[in-house]
């Protein structure tokens, strides 16, 4: 059932046409919009000033909605918040989204997360990232990116000095893609939150992330659940918690590390003390026994 009555959807839409100043925030999730209705949404955008934060997740909009909306963010100079994730865009879509921020300089928050974006979506995007100076969070999850596409966004974070949060997990991404953003991260030194949950990155891709870790000293949050790390990429981020002091929020459990993983994790806890969130669970459930030994926190972020 929608959220809001077509009345509702007008009376927003009125409010956001006539540039009404107690409107900033327009939450339309979930509400069955589709690009008919995205036309309306687009054109009050268009010369809106007032609106800052806009959720059109989980309704049905395609590329062709996408498209509207694209030209809207063109002209609009006050939206920093977008959520379009959860619709039916495609990498046409991702890509118009892509070309108008070349223009737009007040989007700081985009999620593109659930859609149907490819590798093809995602390096329109790594492109953009080139030259935007505003956005900081950017949402890709579940999509279909594979190595390619995180391959061309790991490039772009080498250089990239605006973006604090990148959230790709539930893709494809295995370990080429992961040892890309691992050397990414070595020259990074703005991003602080990394979501590469749900992958199929392994040990290979889970050595050079740690690696990586041993010299980046902004990333505070790591997320590399439900992959295929087992005890060898386990230890290898053991090392790197021996001596890494920023690191706040660490993810591992859904993988295969089994009590030998778990203990060195553990062991190096010893002397970190800057990882306050952990979960540390694994096939059998003793490492999160092992890391409640050292932590106060036993969860996931």
């Amino acid at each position: 059932m929608p959220k809001y009555s077509q009345e509702q959807l007008q009376n927003f839409l009125t409010r956001l046409a006539t540039n009404d100043p107690t409107l900033t925030k327009l939450d339309l999730s979930d509400n069955q919009i589709s690009d008919e209705g995205a036309i309306e949404i687009a054109k009050a955008l268009e010369n809106n000033t007032t609106l800052t934060w806009l959720n059109l997740g989980g309704n049905q909009l395609s590329d062709a909605g996408a498209e509207l909306i694209a030209k809207a963010l063109e002209n609009n100079t006050t939206l920093t918040t977008l959520n379009l994730g959860g619709n039916q865009l495609s990498d046409a879509g991702a890509e118009l989204i892509a070309k108008a921020l070349e223009n737009n300089t007040t989007l700081t928050t985009l999620g593109l997360s659930d859609n149907q974006i490819s590798d093809a979506g995602a390096i329109e995007i790594a492109k953009v990232l080139e030259n935007n100076t505003t956005l900081t969070t950017l949402g890709l999850n579940d999509n279909q990116i594979s190595d390619a596409g995180a391959i061309a966004i790991a490039k772009v974070l080498e250089n990239n000095t605006t973006l604090t949060r990148l959230g790709l997990h539930g893709n494809q991404i295995s370990d080429a893609g992961a040892i890309e953003i691992a050397e990414a991260l070595e020259n990074n030194t703005t991003l602080t939150k990394l979501g590469l949950h749900g992958n199929q990155i392994s040990d290979a891709g889970a050595i050079v992330i740690a690696e990586a870790l041993k010299n980046n000293t902004t990333l505070t949050e790591l997320g590399l659940s439900g992959n295929q790390i087992s005890d060898a990429g386990a230890k290898a981020i053991a090392e790197a918690l021996k001596n890494n002091t920023t690191l706040t929020g660490l993810s591992l459990y859904r993988n295969q590390i089994s009590d030998a993983g778990a203990k060195a994790i553990a062991k190096a806890l010893e002397n970190n003390t800057t990882l306050t969130q952990h979960d540390g669970r694994t096939k059998g459930g003793v490492c999160c026994k092992i890391a409640r030994k050292f932590f106060r926190v036993c969860r996931s972020f």
